[in-house]
Parts: structure tokens; sequence; C-alpha cells
């Protein structure tokens, strides 16, 4: 099959061996794959990349050494590995959590050697994983599913209240669909933030209530109009008297150094820090600034076969437009331009490869 294959920080398209489904497994072709913004950091900075995935307690394969990209895909249903119950008829449109596992290990679809990715003509799948595509959505729609599956996740792990401020910080493919997820869900106010106009007016899109350039404003100047109490004492002070108190829930979706100790400073007393982006790097941090406002920090990664499920159906029943967020679509030669591409937020927001 033809395939874009990593080799040292570039891409190649180049001929490679069709993947053979083992025992559980099913060979499918590819239709449509998101370039995901891990990709872009795996190619440009490949140690950083392993070495963050080793000391979290992964197998990392290097990226320079010929992987197949790719995990955010949809396929059609080419023919079935043995030991599969066959449920799906082939030529049925599927998508799902790019989680491997057969015989041969697991790992993760795209980052793995025996796991080839969505940047190639055809993937094998494990049936277990493989959900249909419904209500006809377009295949570079239901590919989408991964990255707005992370944002589902991330949302359900801020334990964010109903009538609590959310802050959504960085507005790549993943705080966009922050920013989707908590209206789907009846949120707001959503405060979207970003330096970028277009992403700004992607997020309005997705429903963000408000929007703020941080190079004329800052996100931390609005908590006492959106009556969110700033210090200790003040929250403190609500729960002697039993006052019920509105909270935030600050998601950090840039993963840079330096960002991280921003939000501390600035996030109100007993607010919620979700570390969305990654950030592969060594930062500073000062802990005692977030001891003293009780500041809850916690991360979040990927997401579960059932949020995967709940996000596809948000999709493609129209309570999630994630189509909205694609600004672009290349083949597999165009692969290594559109890696170029993406490093410009007034360009693009998300390119989807149709092999």
């Amino acid at each position: 099959m033809r395939a874009a294959l990593t080799k040292d920080n570039s891409m190649v398209v180049t001929e490679v061996a069709d993947p053979e489904p083992l025992e559980g497994q099913l060979l499918v072709r590819t239709l449509a794959c998101g370039i995901c913004g891990s990709d872009l950091h795996a190619l440009a900075d490949p140690d950083a990349f392993m070495e963050t995935a080793r000391r979290s307690g992964g197998t990392p394969y290097d990226p320079r050494d010929g992987l197949v990209f790719g995990h955010e895909f949809a396929a059609e249903i080419v023919a079935y590995g043995p030991g599969t119950e066959q449920t799906l008829p082939v030529g049925t449109v599927v998508c799902g959590p790019p989680i491997g596992i057969g015989p041969q290990g697991a790992g993760i679809i795209g980052y793995a050697p025996m796991f080839p990715g969505g940047y190639g003509e055809y993937m094998i799948l494990n049936e277990g994983l493989t959900m249909a595509v419904p209500n006809g959505l377009d295949p570079k729609v239901a590919a989408l599913t991964e990255p707005f599956s992370v944002a589902t996740r991330a949302v359900a792990r801020s334990g964010i209240g109903a009538d609590d401020v959310a802050v959504v910080l960085g507005l790549g493919p993943i705080g966009l669909g922050v920013v989707a997820q908590l209206k789907a869900r009846g949120h707001g106010p959503v405060i979207a933030v970003d330096f970028s106009p277009r992403r700004r007016a992607l997020a309005e899109g997705l429903g963000a209530d408000e929007l703020i350039d941080p190079a004329t404003a800052s996100p931390y100047d609005r908590w006492a109009d959106l009556g969110v109490p700033t210090s200790t004492v003040e929250r403190m002070a609500s729960e002697i008297f039993g006052v019920e108190a509105r909270s935030a829930v600050v998601f950090e979706c840039v993963g840079v150094p330096g960002i991280l100790q921003q939000v501390i400073e600035g996030a109100p007393a007993g607010s919620t820090v979700m570390l969305v982006g990654v950030c592969m790097q060594s930062d500073r941090i000062e802990p005692g600034v977030a001891v003293s406002k009780e500041l809850t920090v916690r991360g979040t990664f990927g997401a579960m076969p059932k949020e995967y499920e709940a996000t596809l159906h948000d999709i493609a029943e129209g309570r999630i437009d994630a189509g909205s967020i694609i600004t672009g679509t290349v083949g597999l030669d165009g692969v290594a331009g559109a890696f170029h591409d993406l490093a410009d937020p007034e360009e693009h927001a998300k390119i989807v490869v149709i092999p």
C-alpha cells in the first residue's frame, strides 16, 4: 500500500507492506484521517515525545524510524481476520478509538509499527473497538470523533458544575472540542481564549459565550463580573456562612512552558485547573500559590471507548458540529506540506488526509 512514512524529521510517501489482520482483527481501507498536533510534536521533537511517553509508563517507538502516523480515522471494512464475529458487513464505514490490541501486542495506532495509522491506505483494527459510523456521517467528520472525544473526557474529568464558569485557554482542535462539549452539555458561560482571530471565530461558531484575545485583555480579569470569589478568604467565608459561591474551571489546552504558572496565578481560589494540552518540556511552577488557593490540578489524556462512542453520536446527531473546524484536505502526497501549513493558526485549524 501507499503510505506517508516518517523518515528522520520529515515525511515521505512510499510503498509499504499491506497490514494483515490477525486473531480478532479486521482490515480496513482508510477513507479519512485527521492530522493531530501530537503528530506534529512527535516529528518536530521526537526525543521529548519519547521521553514523555517513557516516563508516563509507555513503550515509545522512535517517530524517525518509519512509522505510519494517523490516529484520527474513519475507514471501510475490507476483510476480517480469524476468530472474528463479523457482525458488521464488509463495506461498512467505521471508526474507533486508536487502541491497537492483538496477538502482535498492544500500542497506540499510528505510533506503533505493528499498528500503522491512517496516513496509509489500509489499517488493522480490533473488532471489539470498531464502531459503525451512524446516520451517513461524512467520513471526514467521523474521523474527528477522536480529538473531540479527548475533549469529552476532559470535561467529564473536570467535574464542572452547572453554574460554574469555564475558561478554555488555547483553541486548537482539542480546545475547540472542549468548547463544543461544554456547550453541548449546557454549560455556560464558556470563555474562549486565543491569540488567533480565526480560532476565536471557530470557537464562536461552536457556541463560546465570550471571546478573549490575550494580547489585549486578560481572561483572569472577569471573575468579579461573573460572580466568582477570587480570594481564599472570600471562598472560606462563603463556606462558613453557607452561601453558595460560583466556581471556575480552567481548561489549559496550550501545553507550552509558562502557561501553567500563569493559570495558577490567575485562577480564583477553589477552582479546578484541567491539564489538557501536553507540555513535553520542563516547566516551573510555584506550588505554594496553588496550595494557598486550594486549587485542584488534574490531568486528562485520550478517551475511553464509551466516551468515544458517545462523542460519535453527539457528532452524528448534530449536537456537536465537528466538521466546522476542518479547514483543508490533502492526499498522501500533501501530508508533508500540511504539517508545515498547520504551523499557521490563521491558515488552518484541522487538515484531513484522504489517502
